[in-house]
């Protein structure tokens, strides 16, 4: 039996690579019995938007990838992969273009009568000892709402504005679900027991701050005891955080959980990219986030700011990313 360095209680809440990568680390480190993986309920794009639309779960998308993530044998992992991402693309008929993964997930949420119950089957099923919680068992549609009063609806809208022709510039200005958003009442409980609470990088308002909105979710992160921990993303992204600083995280952050001084810590990559693979991204109008600290602790005076090299690029798939382990050692040692 593998002995882990770090036994903490830790929960996680994000989505996308950036929550991918903060959870391949820290199943690699800390006991995974003590991680729970806290994931969003609302994509309305790609397999998952059909699969919610067609059959009325709630999309499997971003639970396929921390289950994905959590999966400790690299060889299991590396055939869990190419099993869940097979697009069934030979296919005809109604099933063409969906992800096998976010089939499984579908099928076992028909067998088990609810979405928490079959996420948990998942678990089971792939031997997975780390927790993946849906933060909501609510169906939601993601609102957002631009500088004017212009409203985008849906996730994948809001999410890919930024790429679109007619995209504006305007900045969003608040994000909503249509309906009441139930919380799922076992993050609530991990919450509560958690020793670190820890927001992932991401996309900030289609990933990471949706989960503010369920409720109960941001008085149970007032009333814990945990730290509570902000990883900022590498780069700045269209549509939603163009020439975002870190105090413009905070800022949002400090705004939905309705109290000063919440978050802790921020975690911030202090790798530079040379001048060429910066002129790349550039061109996609992106730029890596700056720390401006004086901003920040006018914001949050007690403020802890970490600033460390956690990020590496992948030249051929031209990808800038928090490097797993690195990332993931900084958390578990912090006091």
């Amino acid at each position: 039996m593998k002995k882990y360095p770090y036994q903490k209680k830790i929960v996680t809440f994000g989505g996308g690579t950036g929550h991918f990568s903060l959870l391949r680390g820290l199943v690699e480190l800390n006991q995974p019995e003590l991680i729970s993986a806290v994931v969003g309920t609302w994509d309305s794009g790609g397999s998952s938007g059909r699969l919610r639309t067609e059959l009325g779960v709630l999309p499997p998308g971003d639970i396929r990838q921390c289950l994905l993530a959590l999966m400790e044998d690299p060889k299991q992992r590396q055939v869990a992969q190419k099993l869940f991402d097979d697009r069934l693309g030979d296919v005809d008929g109604p099933l063409k273009g969906h992800s096998l993964g976010n089939l499984i997930a579908a099928r076992l949420e028909h067998i088990y009568k609810g979405a928490d119950r079959s996420v948990e089957a998942e678990r089971l099923l792939f031997r997975i000892r780390a927790k993946v919680l849906p933060v909501s068992i609510s169906e939601l549609n993601l609102m957002a709402r631009l500088e004017g009063g212009q409203e985008v609806e849906g996730e994948t809208n809001i999410d890919l504005r930024g790429s679109k022709d007619d995209y504006d510039k305007k900045k969003i200005t608040r994000i909503y679900f249509e309906t009441n958003a139930d919380p799922n009442p076992n993050v609530i409980q991990a919450v509560s027991e958690a020793e670190l609470i820890v927001f992932s990088a991401g996309d900030l308002y289609t990933s990471v701050l949706p989960h503010l909105l369920v409720a109960g979710v941001k008085e149970a992160i007032e009333q814990s005891k945990a730290k509570v921990v902000l990883i900022l993303s590498l780069m700045t992204k269209v549509g939603e955080t163009d020439n975002f600083k870190a105090s413009d995280y905070l800022k949002n952050f400090m705004y939905y959980l309705g109290t000063k001084n919440t978050i802790d810590i921020i975690i911030a990559n202090s790798n530079g990219l040379d001048n060429e693979i910066l002129k790349v991204y550039k061109k996609d109008k992106q730029q890596p986030v700056k720390v401006d600290e004086t901003d920040c602790r006018k914001i949050a005076p007690n403020i802890k700011i970490i600033e460390k090299p956690l990020a590496v690029y992948h030249m051929r798939e031209h990808l800038f990313r928090h490097d797993p382990a690195i990332l993931a050692k900084t958390i578990l040692e912090l006091n």
